[in-house]
């Protein structure tokens, strides 16, 4: 399959290294999106592609490569997506401090939340590459994972 993402690297820039729970998440997630993934470039040569995703400043760049020649490269703003990294931030960090001391029900319930402000942030990366790249819900998802450790520096 040619619409699909074959590589995948992260340009943390000058930021500091993530955390160790982002670490995994990011290295599960590029696991994830290797395996499998939907992700076509309208108007682009076709893939498979290789993507190093960073930051510059307030944007966050995609520069895609296939057949070792650059496919496309664009940037988003990252207004959109700032609020929704910063709630899953305090969500995850609320989650990891349950996760050591309570219980099964306020373990879920966080958990749900988390997943639901992921969902959220997702379906919004989806909807800012319109016009530039097509994805599946799961490639999204899998996308605004790699998003938040971008940003990871921007928690508070």
């Amino acid at each position: 399959m040619t619409d699909r993402l074959s590589h995948i690297e992260l340009d943390l820039g000058e930021a500091p290294p993530p955390s160790p729970e982002l670490q995994q998440e990011q290295q599960v997630a590029i696991f994830d999106l290797i395996e499998e993934n939907s992700f076509a470039l309208p108007g682009a040569p076709s893939g498979p592609y290789n993507l190093t995703l960073g930051r510059s400043g307030s944007r966050l760049s995609f520069d895609l490569a296939a057949s070792g020649a650059q496919a496309a490269q664009f940037d988003l703003s990252l207004g959109p997506l700032r609020q929704i990294v910063k709630d899953y931030g305090q969500i995850c960090a609320s989650y990891y401090e349950a996760v050591k001391t309570a219980g099964a029900a306020e373990i879920e319930t966080l958990d749900d939340a988390r997943r639901g402000i992921h969902h959220e942030g997702a379906r919004e990366l989806r909807e800012r590459l319109e016009g530039k790249a097509e994805v599946d819900p799961e490639t999204a998802r899998r996308l605004f994972t790699l998003v938040c450790v971008l940003l990871s520096e921007d928690r508070p």
